[in-house]
């Protein structure tokens, strides 16, 4: 079966009663609202799947910046 869109770089299968989700958390869709984090997939809001209902938000926090002088 092929792979279904569900979002920004949510994909995912459904054989029988087992889903499986793919992401790909090389990617990055810019800052969150906040600008805290940065957005690696969403299903921007909840989704169906059947009768199932799914949310999903993968982030990572930017690097380190470093320390300032004083």
């Amino acid at each position: 079966m092929a792979a279904k869109s569900l979002g920004k770089n949510v994909s995912y299968t459904l054989t029988g009663s087992k889903l499986v989700i793919e992401i790909d958390i090389s990617k990055e869709f810019g800052e969150s609202k906040s600008g805290k984090t940065i957005i690696v997939a969403s299903t921007e809001g909840n989704k169906a799947i059947d009768d199932v209902k799914i949310g999903i938000n993968v982030y990572k926090y930017p690097d380190a910046k470093p320390a300032k002088k004083k």
